[in-house]
């Protein structure tokens, strides 16, 4: 049973209290075989690695009995569960090793990671630590799930995206990946095609991953706009904060005026932000580009799509009052999904938005309530399941994609023939 959202934040909160008591120092070598690198970040890098030694290693809990006090009796009983325990790995078991540089990382940052990677992504779609935490002159480290197929942004073709059925599987294993975390009350804030791991080169598993952006849902941070067609609408705010400060910076006078008094703004942590991301996540992968540039109001094609889908919501009369996150999804005011598109299907559609013209009036609907411009009024995760199994691109373009698919495949296979002769010596 899943702890509640209050819950899980204050036992995150003590497990990084906890494992900064007992963090283990050593030399990567000694312990570890690197292979190779997996990726690298702003955050540091992963690196493939092989346990050297079988047995039990070290794990990074350890609580100290002089601490009276520290250890609520919920924490206690969490670690004592299924959520937690020792861990055995043979020698040679592969893993991913991601190294956090030491004089760039805050601590309690890098165990906050950790621990909610450890502790609280045992949902099979979400990459889980491995219960291996240490510290070297140089970084701190822990050791996650090694995904041996690369992620995701790899596998998208640009211009083109994927299969539409691939598609669709990696979006129902995000959806419960997200309704997971949204359910302990965290939000992951950083869903891409980049933090998407693959289990298999087909697809047919995915973990999402990459949780160093994670927050409490709720929790207060600064807002932050960037040029990327996943900030959502709401973030623009936070761009007109920024561009007044920097204005104000790189005046003659340094900004000493009124001016320089400008507040940064601060905005809560909502589950509603990986709906967005969701979204925009899904039209990548089935077109290979995003609808915008960037989320904001001087965007043409942004605009374009703000007029499309204010045309739409025009004709159904949507009420502004409604909170698709609030009590009334769980009392039954909302519509269903099958009555939704039923109602969709009875009333005169609006010309699309040339970027989406290539899809579905399923997936049409499907995009309208992902990429809501209001993030109380966005639809869910678990909604999403229900657009599932229809089809999302019209016949066209289908056809186009299956004729790429095919382009792509015969020149994998005049590669793969061409390094065969130069192995029998006939380049």
């Amino acid at each position: 049973m899943l702890p509640s959202p209050q819950a899980a934040t204050r036992l995150l909160d003590e497990m990084c209290h906890l494992t900064a008591q007992s963090l283990t120092s050593l030399e990567t070598s000694d312990h570890f075989q690197v292979v190779k690198m997996l990726g690298e970040g702003s955050y540091g890098k992963v690196m493939l690695a092989v346990h050297r030694e079988r047995g039990q290693l070290w794990i990074c809990f350890n609580p100290n009995p002089s601490l009276p006090g520290l250890i609520s009796p919920e924490c206690l009983s969490f670690f004592c569960s299924d959520h937690f325990s020792l861990f055995s790995f043979p020698q040679g078991t592969p893993m991913a090793l991601k190294f956090f540089p030491r004089d760039s990382t805050n601590l309690f940052s890098f165990l906050r990671e950790y621990n909610l990677s450890l502790s609280f992504c045992t949902h099979p779609y979400l990459t889980k630590a491995l219960g291996i935490a240490f510290s070297t002159p140089s970084h701190y480290v822990f050791a996650q799930q090694a995904s041996l197929f690369g992620d995701l942004y790899n596998v998208i073709v640009p211009e083109v995206g994927v299969e539409e059925d691939c598609v669709q599987r990696v979006v129902s294993q995000l959806c419960g990946a997200l309704t997971h975390l949204h359910a302990l009350g965290f939000v992951h804030r950083d869903v891409k095609p980049e933090n998407i791991f693959l289990v298999d080169a087909a697809c047919r598993w995915v973990k999402l991953g990459d949780f160093g952006m994670a927050k409490a849902t709720g929790t207060k941070v600064p807002g932050v706009w960037y040029s990327s067609a996943y900030c959502t609408p709401e973030a623009e705010i936070s761009k007109e904060s920024e561009d007044s400060r920097h204005n104000t910076a790189s005046k003659p006078d340094g900004g000493n005026g009124l001016d320089s008094k400008i507040k940064r703004v601060w905005v809560s942590v909502e589950a509603s932000t990986d709906c967005w991301a969701l979204g925009i996540l899904t039209y990548a992968m089935l077109t290979g580009s995003l609808p915008w540039t960037q989320t904001a109001s001087d965007d043409r094609s942004y605009i374009k799509y703000k007029e499309w889908f204010d045309q739409q919501k025009d004709q159904e009369g949507q009420d502004d009052e409604l909170d698709l996150w609030g009590e009334g999804k769980d009392k039954g005011i909302v519509m269903s999904l099958d009555e939704d598109k039923q109602n969709r299907s009875r009333r005169k559609s609006h010309p699309v938005a040339p970027q989406f013209a290539c899809f579905t009036p399923l997936a049409s609907s499907l995009f309208l309530s992902l990429l809501h411009p209001q993030p109380r009024l966005r639809g869910r995760p678990d909604d999403v399941l229900g657009y599932l199994g229809g089809d999302w691109l019209q016949v066209k373009e289908k056809i186009q994609l299956e004729e790429e698919e095919k382009k792509k495949m015969r020149g994998r296979e005049v590669i793969s023939n061409e390094k065969e002769r130069e192995g029998r010596g006939e380049g």
